[in-house]
C-alpha cells in the first residue's frame, strides 16, 4: 500500500513578492460575474452579491476567489471584450480594497482582460484555453510576471462537447501542458499552475479515465488544480442537477485530494475546506 503523503514536492507561487506555499490544498472560491453560468449565473451579477459572496468566502476558508465575466459552460453565448470588462472592471478592484488577504484570479483568456484585470489588483489569470483564443495571452503574462493558470480544453465553448475524441486521454493532456511549458519557460513564465479541464471538451468517460489518471501529470513538477464543483461528470453520472451536486462534487473532491492536488476550483468552499482538512489530517497521520 503507498503511503507516501508527499505525492508532489514543495511547490510555491510568487504573487508580487509574497509566497502562496502549494504543498498543502488551497481552497479557490468561483465568484462568476455572468448571467448564463451553468451553475450560478445571475446569483452575483451585482456589486452588493458579488462582495457579499467573497466576505462568504473567506469566512469560509477560502484562500483565492477566481472572478469571471464569461461564461464557458457548453454552447455559451459568445461576448465582446467590452462586455466582458465590463462585468469585471468594477467588482475587481473594489475585492482588492475590500478584502485584501483574498488573492484574485481572473478568469479570461483575453489578453487585454488580463492587462486590465492585473492592472486593477487581480494577483493570477485563470485562462480555459491556455493562450489558444489569444495569441497574446503567453507574452502578455510574461510581461506581467503573474502567476499563470493554464487549462486543457478541446475545442471552444461554443463546440467543444459536440463530439470529443482522444487516443488515449491522459497522455494527449500531458503532452499538450508538456509543450506549453516548454514555450511559457522560453518566454520568461516562471508561475505556472496547469488544469486538467474537467468537462471542457471531454466525454463522461474521457473527465473519469483523466481522473483515475491524475497523479501523472505530477511528472510535470508544477502544481495541479481542479475543478469538478458541480459538473455535468456527476449529475449525468448520478442523473440528477447541478443543485443536486454538493455530495458527488466532495466525493470527486476527495479523489483529487488524495491525488495529491494544489488548489480545488468550488463553488461550495465550506465543504471544500472541510474535506480538505480531513484528506490532510488522514494523511499525516497514520
Amino acid at each position: 500500500m503507498n503511503k507516501d503523503k508527499n505525492f508532489h514536492p514543495t511547490k510555491t507561487i510568487d504573487i508580487h513578492g509574497i509566497l502562496l506555499d502549494l504543498s498543502t490544498t488551497h481552497v479557490m472560491g468561483i465568484l462568476n460575474v455572468t448571467n448564463d453560468s451553468f451553475y450560478d449565473g445571475g446569483k452575483h451579477n451585482n456589486l452588493r452579491k458579488a462582495l457579499k459572496k467573497v466576505e462568504q468566502f473567506i469566512k469560509e476558508g477560502a484562500s483565492i476567489v477566481d472572478i469571471g465575466g464569461y461564461s464557458s459552460r457548453p454552447g455559451a453565448k459568445h461576448i465582446s471584450n467590452n462586455e466582458e470588462w465590463k462585468r469585471l472592471k468594477e467588482i475587481v478592484p473594489i475585492v482588492n480594497k475590500e478584502f485584501p488577504e483574498i488573492i484574485i484570479s481572473v478568469d479570461t483568456f483575453r489578453a487585454d482582460i488580463a492587462q486590465k484585470s492585473f492592472e486593477n489588483g487581480a494577483h493570477m489569470i485563470n485562462d480555459i484555453s491556455a493562450g489558444e483564443m489569444d495569441s497574446n495571452m503567453f507574452d502578455t503574462i510574461a510581461k506581467l510576471q503573474v502567476p499563470y493558470i493554464m487549462m486543457h480544453m478541446q475545442g471552444k465553448p461554443q463546440n467543444m462537447q459536440d463530439n470529443p475524441k482522444y487516443s488515449c486521454i491522459e497522455k494527449e493532456v500531458f503532452c499538450y501542458f508538456e509543450n506549453k511549458i516548454k514555450t511559457l519557460k522560453n518566454k520568461g513564465v516562471k508561475n505556472i499552475i496547469i488544469d486538467p479541464g474537467f468537462g471542457f471538451g471531454k466525454t463522461l468517460v474521457h473527465n473519469y479515465q483523466l481522473l483515475n489518471n491524475l497523479e501523472l501529470l505530477h511528472d510535470l513538477n508544477l502544481p495541479i488544480l481542479v475543478g469538478v464543483s458541480r459538473k455535468s461528470m456527476i449529475y449525468k453520472l448520478l442523473e440528477n442537477t447541478p443543485e443536486d451536486c454538493l455530495n458527488g462534487t466532495t466525493a470527486l473532491n476527495t479523489v483529487c485530494l488524495q491525488k495529491g492536488v494544489s488548489i480545488l476550483r468550488v463553488h461550495d468552499v465550506k465543504e471544500a475546506v472541510e474535506c480538505t482538512k480531513i484528506i490532510n489530517f488522514a494523511q499525516n497521520h497514520y
